[in-house]
């Protein structure tokens, strides 16, 4: 590539960048990434379509006074560490960490996960990651 191409594809590159905000192109990789390119969803379940009723983590939220309680459990076998839920992540509405639970599979028989939040409000989002089935997501709204 001679100077003066590289010098224009480079004035273009942050032309581009300044016209496409990167909050459109964050959206555009979120968007992506619930196709299945990072995790799966009820409505995207990939390659494994047949194991969304066994992997996809079902969230119940109560709410008392300014407490949230959020329980996520995930109908899925404990069969030591062969086939297993490895843990649950808990994100906010901007898919940002709240908490995990790590599961051992040969002490806890089935995978659900308790956490109390003080003051929330929105979407929130549930992370199921199993050993051999990879990640699923689901969410709810407090």
């Amino acid at each position: 590539m001679e100077r003066r191409d590289f010098i224009r594809l480079s004035a273009v590159s942050v032309g581009v960048s300044m016209v496409i905000p990167p909050q459109t192109l964050a959206e555009s990789n979120k968007q992506a990434a619930i196709k299945g390119d990072i995790f799966y969803t009820k409505d995207e379940p990939g390659r494994w379509s047949s194991k969304v009723a066994t992997h996809l983590p079902n969230i119940e939220v109560t709410k008392q006074g300014g407490k949230v309680a959020v329980k996520v459990a995930t109908a899925h076998e404990m069969k030591g560490y062969e086939h297993y839920i490895v843990k649950h992540v808990l994100l906010d509405s901007n898919y940002k960490f709240i908490d995990e639970r790590l599961f051992n599979p040969l002490e806890d028989k089935v995978a659900i996960s308790e956490f109390t939040l003080e003051n929330y409000s929105g979407a929130l989002y549930a992370l199921s990651l199993c050993n051999k089935h990879d990640l699923w997501l689901n969410s709810a709204e407090v």
